[in-house]
């Protein structure tokens, strides 16, 4: 069998590659306690139930594939009352989750040549890794702009060669960030519209962990872009209730661009995206339109970030996230570190260099793990006192 060659450089994704890594280890203590995949474990809405029963004989015919009526409109009022910014129904595109849309937005939106050349697309590094998908599907050059402690966990894009830059396609950004819960600022985000805008590109932004956070909400491209009077076309914001609403299971996001982005993913969507079912899309439409579960959710993440400040905060090198259920930790060598912990303390975590990488510089993610608050707090503080025995016990 033939295949192609084009996926060849994709490793093993995140999840097998740790079962690989980990396999043959017995743990030495019980209860084994996985915190390495970003998995919700907050209450669901209470609403869900009664929702999908409500409508629950829609099942039976085709949903409408961009989005019902109903759930297009809660999306827009939520983005209104979040970031100030009207954004009509044919600006938006429901999706089966954020990973569908930042995907196939690239294969709608990305063009065959940039500046006489195969375009590039950029990528932070550390990443998500359906952006590094996404770039070779589309037949084009993933360019990996590391992110680390020297930048405080965000690309220097700017630092990029004018070539480089003006070869560029489309700009991955992820705020606040997978893995390191770095948080962009609205400064930021608006001297990443200017370079957009020199250098002809467009900016696709993953901002599926916006609303965790312990007190200042992090901005958005939607309405930096707005304050700025930059073209709607020029930005693809993406969000989705997974992280919002612990509702990871229902796959329901959406995208949010110009209309002219907006109509040519519509169109691409027609042909290869699979409806989200009517009830599910009502489920969905209730979860945006409701903020005191939000805000519930959110107050437990703060929690768990309070107490991984007070047992971990004192260590060097150790920043304690602004947003997301992530922390980015420093060790001697990630992988080591992961077989390590799961030997002796039971706990499952992933090695940062599968979230990244290697470039010039070598892998920026070869020294951390991550590790996700996702479980009850008594069980993450109890998994992080473990993990401090085990990692820094000289500190």
């Amino acid at each position: 069998m033939i295949l192609p060659e084009r996926f060849m450089n994709l490793p093993d994704y995140a999840f097998p590659r740790l079962r690989t890594l980990l396999k043959g280890v017995t743990p030495e203590i019980a209860p084994q306690i996985d915190m390495s995949i970003g998995s919700p474990r907050h209450d669901m809405p209470a609403f869900t139930s009664e929702t999908m029963i409500e409508h629950v004989d829609r099942f039976q015919g085709y949903p409408p594939n961009e989005g019902a009526p109903e759930v297009l409109d809660a999306i827009s009022n939520w983005l209104k009352r979040r970031y100030s910014v009207d954004i009509a129904h044919d600006r938006l595109l429901l999706l089966n989750g954020s990973r569908e849309g930042l995907f196939n937005a690239a294969l709608a939106l990305c063009p065959e040549h940039k500046a006489g050349k195969t375009p590039k697309i950029l990528i932070p590094n550390p990443f998500y890794q359906v952006y590094a998908a996404a770039a070779l599907a589309v037949g084009a050059e993933p360019y990996y702009v590391d992110a680390t402690q020297a930048t405080h966990h965000l690309p220097d894009f700017a630092g990029l060669p004018k070539d480089v830059l003006d070869q560029t396609a489309i700009l991955y950004i992820c705020s606040p960030a997978n893995p390191q819960g770095a948080v962009a600022s609205a400064d930021y985000l608006t001297d990443l519209l200017e370079l957009a805008e020199q250098h002809d590109f467009l900016i696709f932004s993953d901002e599926c962990y916006s609303e965790i956070y312990s007190t200042t909400p992090p901005p958005g491209i939607l309405e930096v872009a707005t304050a700025q009077g930059i073209d709607p076309e020029r930005v693809v914001a993406f969000n989705s209730l997974s992280k919002r609403s612990n509702l990871a299971g229902l796959r329901v996001g959406f995208a949010a661009s110009g209309p002219k982005a907006i109509a040519q993913m519509r169109r691409l969507r027609a042909y290869g995206g699979a409806p989200i079912p009517y009830p599910l899309q009502m489920i969905a439409a209730r979860a945006w339109d409701d903020e005191d579960h939000v805000v519930a959710s959110r107050a437990l993440y703060t929690q768990k970030r309070n107490a991984a400040n007070d047992i971990l905060g004192g260590i060097d090198s150790v920043d304690i996230p602004e947003a997301g259920f992530f922390l980015w930790l420093p060790v001697e060598d990630g992988e080591t570190a992961a077989r390590t912990l799961w030997q002796t303390q039971g706990i499952r975590v992933l090695p940062g260099s599968f979230l990244a990488r290697t470039t010039h510089a070598g892998n920026p993610g070869k020294t951390y793990i991550r590790v996700a608050l996702v479980g009850p707090l008594d069980e993450t503080k109890a998994a992080l006192q473990r993990l401090r025995h085990a990692l820094y016990p000289l500190n």
